[in-house]
Protein backbone atom coordinates (compact mmCIF):
# COMPACT_ATOMS: atom_id res chain seq x y z
CA UNK A 1 0.00 0.00 0.00
CA UNK A 2 1.30 3.31 -1.04
CA UNK A 3 1.77 5.83 2.06
CA UNK A 4 0.45 9.18 1.82
CA UNK A 5 3.55 11.70 2.42
CA UNK A 6 3.03 14.99 4.17
CA UNK A 7 3.32 17.84 1.58
CA UNK A 8 6.51 18.39 1.00
CA UNK A 9 5.88 21.54 -0.94
CA UNK A 10 4.88 23.31 1.83
CA UNK A 11 7.96 22.08 3.66
CA UNK A 12 10.17 23.97 0.90
CA UNK A 13 8.17 26.74 1.73
CA UNK A 14 9.37 27.24 5.06
CA UNK A 15 13.59 27.32 4.10
CA UNK A 16 14.79 30.70 4.32
CA UNK A 17 15.79 32.73 1.51
CA UNK A 18 18.38 34.34 1.82
CA UNK A 19 18.49 36.42 -1.40
CA UNK A 20 17.14 40.19 -1.28
CA UNK A 21 13.88 40.66 -2.90
CA UNK A 22 14.88 43.29 -5.41
CA UNK A 23 16.38 41.55 -8.52
CA UNK A 24 14.96 37.95 -7.43
CA UNK A 25 13.94 36.04 -10.67
CA UNK A 26 12.90 32.77 -8.87
CA UNK A 27 11.33 31.81 -5.88
CA UNK A 28 12.87 29.61 -3.78
CA UNK A 29 10.10 27.35 -3.23
CA UNK A 30 10.16 26.64 -7.11
CA UNK A 31 13.90 25.77 -7.16
CA UNK A 32 13.67 23.35 -4.57
CA UNK A 33 10.64 21.79 -6.19
CA UNK A 34 12.81 21.81 -8.96
CA UNK A 35 15.44 19.97 -7.67
CA UNK A 36 13.55 17.56 -5.73
CA UNK A 37 11.82 16.56 -9.25
CA UNK A 38 14.50 16.55 -11.25
CA UNK A 39 16.67 14.03 -9.23
CA UNK A 40 13.18 11.94 -8.88
CA UNK A 41 13.62 11.92 -12.47
CA UNK A 42 17.41 10.48 -12.30
CA UNK A 43 18.94 13.99 -12.53
CA UNK A 44 22.06 14.04 -10.42
CA UNK A 45 23.88 17.16 -10.58
CA UNK A 46 22.33 20.82 -10.32
CA UNK A 47 24.07 21.35 -13.95
CA UNK A 48 21.27 18.70 -15.45
CA UNK A 49 18.81 19.55 -13.24
CA UNK A 50 18.69 23.18 -15.16
CA UNK A 51 18.54 21.03 -18.47
CA UNK A 52 15.71 19.47 -16.70
CA UNK A 53 13.88 22.94 -16.52
CA UNK A 54 14.62 23.67 -19.83
CA UNK A 55 13.59 20.97 -21.74
CA UNK A 56 10.03 20.37 -20.16
CA UNK A 57 6.93 22.35 -21.18
CA UNK A 58 5.40 25.33 -19.81
CA UNK A 59 2.53 23.75 -17.64
CA UNK A 60 5.46 21.86 -15.62
CA UNK A 61 7.46 24.87 -15.33
CA UNK A 62 4.37 26.82 -14.28
CA UNK A 63 3.08 23.74 -11.43
CA UNK A 64 6.29 24.07 -9.96
CA UNK A 65 5.76 27.53 -8.86
CA UNK A 66 7.96 29.73 -11.67
CA UNK A 67 7.06 32.77 -12.66
CA UNK A 68 9.30 33.22 -15.52
CA UNK A 69 9.22 32.18 -18.76
CA UNK A 70 12.51 29.98 -17.74
CA UNK A 71 13.76 27.64 -14.80
CA UNK A 72 17.26 29.26 -13.36
CA UNK A 73 20.40 28.34 -15.32
CA UNK A 74 23.30 26.23 -14.14
CA UNK A 75 25.30 29.27 -12.75
CA UNK A 76 22.10 30.29 -10.51
CA UNK A 77 21.09 27.15 -9.18
CA UNK A 78 24.79 26.78 -7.67
CA UNK A 79 24.30 30.52 -6.34
CA UNK A 80 21.32 29.61 -4.84
CA UNK A 81 23.07 25.85 -2.98
CA UNK A 82 26.10 27.91 -2.09
CA UNK A 83 24.39 29.92 0.11
CA UNK A 84 21.30 28.23 1.68
CA UNK A 85 21.77 27.42 5.26
CA UNK A 86 22.41 24.12 5.44
CA UNK A 87 21.02 23.39 8.77
CA UNK A 88 17.74 25.01 7.95
CA UNK A 89 17.98 22.71 4.88
CA UNK A 90 18.72 19.89 6.82
CA UNK A 91 16.33 21.22 9.90
CA UNK A 92 13.43 21.17 7.73
CA UNK A 93 13.64 18.40 5.32
CA UNK A 94 14.45 16.10 8.58
CA UNK A 95 11.14 17.18 10.23
CA UNK A 96 9.20 16.22 7.16
CA UNK A 97 10.72 12.96 7.26
CA UNK A 98 9.77 12.23 11.24
CA UNK A 99 6.12 13.51 10.20
CA UNK A 100 6.67 10.14 7.48
CA UNK A 101 7.29 8.31 10.38
CA UNK A 102 4.76 9.70 12.86
CA UNK A 103 2.00 9.22 10.45
CA UNK A 104 2.81 5.73 9.33
CA UNK A 105 3.60 4.20 13.20
CA UNK A 106 0.47 2.87 13.42
CA UNK A 107 1.38 0.53 10.77
CA UNK A 108 2.87 -1.68 12.52
CA UNK A 109 3.45 -2.61 16.02
CA UNK A 110 6.91 -4.03 15.75
CA UNK A 111 9.47 -2.11 17.62
CA UNK A 112 10.72 1.45 15.63
CA UNK A 113 13.99 1.03 15.00
CA UNK A 114 16.53 4.42 14.30
CA UNK A 115 20.06 3.16 12.07
CA UNK A 116 22.81 5.80 13.02
CA UNK A 117 25.87 5.97 10.33
CA UNK A 118 28.61 7.79 8.47
CA UNK A 119 29.06 8.61 4.60
CA UNK A 120 31.91 10.91 3.19
CA UNK A 121 31.43 12.61 0.36
CA UNK A 122 34.23 11.10 -1.63
CA UNK A 123 34.34 13.28 -4.37
CA UNK A 124 33.43 16.54 -2.80
CA UNK A 125 36.20 15.77 -0.21
CA UNK A 126 38.85 15.31 -2.59
CA UNK A 127 38.16 19.00 -3.84
CA UNK A 128 38.43 20.08 -0.66
CA UNK A 129 35.71 20.71 0.60
CA UNK A 130 34.59 21.32 4.17
CA UNK A 131 32.49 19.23 6.43
CA UNK A 132 32.62 16.59 3.47
CA UNK A 133 31.61 13.33 5.92
CA UNK A 134 27.52 13.55 7.21
CA UNK A 135 26.43 11.28 10.26
CA UNK A 136 22.86 10.49 8.93
CA UNK A 137 19.97 8.58 11.25
CA UNK A 138 17.42 6.00 8.87
CA UNK A 139 14.48 4.73 10.44
CA UNK A 140 14.97 0.70 9.67
CA UNK A 141 11.03 0.16 8.70
CA UNK A 142 10.35 3.00 5.76
CA UNK A 143 13.98 3.61 4.47
CA UNK A 144 13.66 7.32 4.86
CA UNK A 145 16.37 9.49 6.04
CA UNK A 146 15.25 11.19 9.28
CA UNK A 147 18.37 13.48 10.11
CA UNK A 148 22.06 14.67 8.50
CA UNK A 149 24.56 16.28 10.57
CA UNK A 150 27.82 17.52 8.85
CA UNK A 151 30.56 16.14 10.70
CA UNK A 152 33.49 18.81 11.28
CA UNK A 153 37.18 18.56 9.96
CA UNK A 154 38.65 18.52 13.33
CA UNK A 155 36.01 16.53 14.91
CA UNK A 156 34.58 12.95 14.18
CA UNK A 157 31.32 10.99 14.33
CA UNK A 158 31.67 10.53 18.24
CA UNK A 159 31.34 14.21 19.05
CA UNK A 160 28.74 14.61 16.48
CA UNK A 161 26.69 12.08 17.71
CA UNK A 162 25.18 13.83 20.36
CA UNK A 163 23.91 16.41 17.60
CA UNK A 164 22.24 13.78 15.69
CA UNK A 165 20.40 12.42 18.69
CA UNK A 166 19.30 15.81 19.79
CA UNK A 167 17.41 15.95 16.85
CA UNK A 168 15.11 12.88 16.88
CA UNK A 169 12.45 11.94 18.79
CA UNK A 170 13.74 8.71 21.07
CA UNK A 171 11.58 7.69 23.11
CA UNK A 172 9.76 4.65 22.12
CA UNK A 173 12.45 4.22 19.67
CA UNK A 174 15.36 1.86 19.27
CA UNK A 175 19.11 3.53 18.22
CA UNK A 176 21.15 0.99 16.49
CA UNK A 177 24.55 2.12 15.73
CA UNK A 178 28.12 0.36 14.94
CA UNK A 179 30.57 -0.08 17.12
CA UNK A 180 32.53 3.06 17.03
CA UNK A 181 29.45 4.57 18.63
CA UNK A 182 29.28 2.06 21.06
CA UNK A 183 29.72 4.89 23.55
CA UNK A 184 28.39 5.59 27.14
CA UNK A 185 27.30 8.95 26.67
CA UNK A 186 25.66 7.64 23.62
CA UNK A 187 23.70 4.54 25.70
CA UNK A 188 23.23 7.42 28.87
CA UNK A 189 21.61 9.54 26.73
CA UNK A 190 19.39 7.28 25.19
CA UNK A 191 18.30 5.84 27.49
CA UNK A 192 17.42 8.94 29.77
CA UNK A 193 15.40 10.35 26.51
CA UNK A 194 12.78 7.02 27.19
CA UNK A 195 14.71 4.83 23.87
CA UNK A 196 16.27 1.92 23.56
CA UNK A 197 19.96 0.88 22.44
CA UNK A 198 21.45 -2.09 20.30
CA UNK A 199 25.20 -1.93 20.32
CA UNK A 200 28.29 -3.72 18.36
CA UNK A 201 30.99 -4.04 21.02
CA UNK A 202 34.40 -4.23 19.32
CA UNK A 203 38.12 -3.17 20.18
CA UNK A 204 37.21 0.58 21.16
CA UNK A 205 35.62 -0.89 23.60
CA UNK A 206 38.49 -3.60 24.78
CA UNK A 207 37.13 -4.71 28.83
CA UNK A 208 33.38 -5.02 27.65
CA UNK A 209 34.35 -7.02 24.54
CA UNK A 210 36.57 -8.95 27.01
CA UNK A 211 34.02 -9.20 29.41
CA UNK A 212 30.96 -10.56 26.91
CA UNK A 213 34.06 -12.92 25.39
CA UNK A 214 34.77 -14.86 28.38
CA UNK A 215 31.17 -14.68 29.39
CA UNK A 216 30.05 -16.55 26.22
CA UNK A 217 32.98 -18.85 26.06
CA UNK A 218 32.44 -19.80 29.56
CA UNK A 219 30.53 -23.83 29.05
CA UNK A 220 29.25 -24.05 32.28
CA UNK A 221 26.26 -21.53 31.43
CA UNK A 222 23.27 -23.00 32.22
CA UNK A 223 21.36 -23.81 28.94
CA UNK A 224 18.23 -21.86 30.69
CA UNK A 225 20.06 -18.94 30.95
CA UNK A 226 20.47 -18.30 27.16
CA UNK A 227 18.08 -17.61 24.59
CA UNK A 228 18.78 -17.92 21.29
CA UNK A 229 18.01 -18.27 17.21
CA UNK A 230 19.75 -19.17 14.14
CA UNK A 231 19.05 -18.97 10.58
CA UNK A 232 20.18 -20.31 6.78
CA UNK A 233 20.20 -18.48 3.61
CA UNK A 234 21.35 -19.47 0.45
CA UNK A 235 21.95 -17.44 -2.46
CA UNK A 236 24.94 -15.04 -4.58
CA UNK A 237 26.95 -18.55 -4.00
CA UNK A 238 27.14 -18.58 -0.72
CA UNK A 239 25.26 -20.45 2.28
CA UNK A 240 25.13 -18.11 5.26
CA UNK A 241 24.69 -19.29 8.56
CA UNK A 242 23.85 -17.14 11.88
CA UNK A 243 22.97 -17.94 15.34
CA UNK A 244 22.41 -15.21 18.41
CA UNK A 245 22.65 -15.94 21.92
CA UNK A 246 21.23 -13.52 24.12
CA UNK A 247 21.70 -13.24 27.82
CA UNK A 248 20.18 -11.00 31.04
CA UNK A 249 23.03 -12.32 33.41
CA UNK A 250 25.41 -9.13 33.33
CA UNK A 251 22.21 -7.50 33.71
CA UNK A 252 23.10 -5.72 37.29
CA UNK A 253 26.46 -6.87 37.31
CA UNK A 254 27.67 -4.46 34.27
CA UNK A 255 27.84 -0.86 34.52
CA UNK A 256 27.14 -0.01 30.64
CA UNK A 257 24.23 2.35 31.27
CA UNK A 258 20.69 0.92 30.62
CA UNK A 259 22.35 -2.88 30.13
CA UNK A 260 19.77 -5.50 29.71
CA UNK A 261 20.77 -7.64 27.69
CA UNK A 262 24.38 -9.29 26.57
CA UNK A 263 24.46 -11.23 23.15
CA UNK A 264 26.39 -12.98 21.00
CA UNK A 265 26.41 -13.05 17.05
CA UNK A 266 28.59 -15.84 15.21
CA UNK A 267 27.86 -15.77 11.11
CA UNK A 268 29.25 -18.50 9.00
CA UNK A 269 29.94 -18.08 5.49
CA UNK A 270 30.38 -21.02 2.99
CA UNK A 271 31.66 -20.36 -0.44
CA UNK A 272 29.35 -22.68 -2.73
CA UNK A 273 31.84 -23.40 -5.66
CA UNK A 274 34.89 -23.81 -3.40
CA UNK A 275 33.56 -24.63 -0.17
CA UNK A 276 35.43 -22.13 1.46
CA UNK A 277 34.24 -21.25 4.85
CA UNK A 278 34.46 -17.92 7.17
CA UNK A 279 33.41 -17.05 10.23
CA UNK A 280 33.43 -14.23 12.87
CA UNK A 281 32.02 -13.47 16.19
CA UNK A 282 30.89 -10.04 17.41
CA UNK A 283 29.18 -9.27 20.89
CA UNK A 284 26.89 -6.71 21.39
CA UNK A 285 24.25 -5.06 24.31
CA UNK A 286 20.83 -3.78 24.27
CA UNK A 287 18.63 -1.91 26.82
CA UNK A 288 15.78 -4.12 25.68
CA UNK A 289 13.78 -6.56 27.95
CA UNK A 290 13.52 -10.08 26.28
CA UNK A 291 10.19 -9.23 26.49
CA UNK A 292 10.65 -6.26 23.87
CA UNK A 293 13.06 -8.60 21.69
CA UNK A 294 14.00 -11.93 22.13
CA UNK A 295 17.08 -13.33 20.49
CA UNK A 296 15.10 -13.14 17.39
CA UNK A 297 14.48 -9.79 17.03
CA UNK A 298 17.54 -9.03 18.39
CA UNK A 299 19.20 -10.75 15.23
CA UNK A 300 16.75 -8.76 12.81
CA UNK A 301 17.42 -5.57 14.50
CA UNK A 302 21.24 -6.12 14.10
CA UNK A 303 21.12 -7.21 10.44
CA UNK A 304 17.97 -4.68 9.63
CA UNK A 305 21.24 -1.63 10.89
CA UNK A 306 22.39 -1.49 7.12
CA UNK A 307 19.47 -1.08 5.79
CA UNK A 308 21.61 2.54 6.28
CA UNK A 309 24.30 1.26 3.53
CA UNK A 310 21.57 -0.64 1.83
CA UNK A 311 18.72 1.37 1.42
CA UNK A 312 20.85 5.14 1.75
CA UNK A 313 24.20 4.74 1.47
CA UNK A 314 24.11 2.60 -1.59
CA UNK A 315 21.90 4.09 -3.60
CA UNK A 316 23.18 7.31 -3.08
CA UNK A 317 26.52 6.06 -4.54
CA UNK A 318 25.22 3.77 -7.50
CA UNK A 319 21.60 5.79 -8.46
CA UNK A 320 22.58 9.05 -8.11
CA UNK A 321 26.76 9.19 -8.06
CA UNK A 322 27.15 10.86 -5.21
CA UNK A 323 31.01 10.04 -4.83
CA UNK A 324 31.98 11.21 -8.19
CA UNK A 325 30.05 14.26 -7.91
CA UNK A 326 33.04 17.31 -7.33
CA UNK A 327 30.62 19.93 -5.62
CA UNK A 328 32.40 21.86 -3.06
CA UNK A 329 31.84 25.11 -2.21
CA UNK A 330 29.73 26.60 0.25
CA UNK A 331 27.02 24.47 1.35
CA UNK A 332 26.52 22.68 -1.99
CA UNK A 333 27.62 19.11 -0.98
CA UNK A 334 25.16 18.91 2.25
CA UNK A 335 22.11 20.31 0.54
CA UNK A 336 22.81 18.24 -2.62
CA UNK A 337 23.07 15.21 -0.36
CA UNK A 338 20.04 16.31 1.61
CA UNK A 339 18.23 16.74 -1.77
CA UNK A 340 18.80 13.26 -2.34
CA UNK A 341 18.03 11.86 0.86
CA UNK A 342 14.55 13.92 0.01
CA UNK A 343 14.44 12.15 -3.10
CA UNK A 344 14.80 8.21 -1.88
CA UNK A 345 12.77 8.99 0.73
CA UNK A 346 10.09 10.00 -1.73
CA UNK A 347 10.51 7.14 -3.68
CA UNK A 348 10.43 4.51 -0.62
CA UNK A 349 6.84 5.92 0.36
CA UNK A 350 5.62 5.74 -3.40
CA UNK A 351 6.12 1.55 -2.78
CA UNK A 352 9.51 2.11 -5.24
CA UNK A 353 11.74 -0.68 -4.40
CA UNK A 354 13.79 -0.27 -7.38
CA UNK A 355 15.18 3.11 -7.25
CA UNK A 356 16.93 3.70 -10.83
CA UNK A 357 13.54 1.64 -12.04
CA UNK A 358 11.55 4.14 -10.53
CA UNK A 359 13.69 7.85 -11.76
CA UNK A 360 13.02 6.06 -15.20
CA UNK A 361 9.39 5.72 -14.75
CA UNK A 362 8.90 9.48 -13.35
CA UNK A 363 11.05 10.70 -16.63
CA UNK A 364 8.56 9.31 -18.42
CA UNK A 365 5.30 9.85 -16.49
CA UNK A 366 7.03 13.57 -14.58
CA UNK A 367 3.41 14.29 -13.36
CA UNK A 368 3.84 11.63 -11.03
CA UNK A 369 6.85 12.75 -9.81
CA UNK A 370 5.35 16.22 -9.23
CA UNK A 371 2.44 14.06 -7.52
CA UNK A 372 5.06 12.73 -4.65
CA UNK A 373 5.90 16.70 -4.04
CA UNK A 374 2.35 17.81 -3.44
CA UNK A 375 1.38 19.21 -7.04
CA UNK A 376 -1.49 18.10 -8.87
CA UNK A 377 -2.17 18.36 -12.54
CA UNK A 378 -5.12 20.45 -13.56
CA UNK A 379 -7.73 19.28 -15.63
CA UNK A 380 -9.78 21.39 -17.82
Amino acid sequence: MTRQSPVLLDVLSEIPDFRQSQGRRHPLQAVLALAVYAMLCGYRSYGAMAEWGRNYGTDLIAALGFTQAKTPCAATLNAIFRQLDRVAVESKLGQWAHSLLERAAGESDDLEAIAIDGKTLRGSRRQGAPAAHLLSALGHRLGVTLCQHAVADKTNEITAVHEVLSSLVLAGRVITVDALLTQREVAQTVTDRGGDYLMVVKGNQATLQADLQLFFEDQRLPAESIDSVETLEAGHGRIEQRRLRASTALCGYSDWPGLHQVFEITRSITRKRTAEQRTEVVYGVTSLCPEQADAGRLLELSRHHWHIENKSHWVRDVTFDEDRSQVRSGSIPQVMAALRNTAIGLMRCAGETNMAAGCRRFAAQPWSALALIGITQKTE
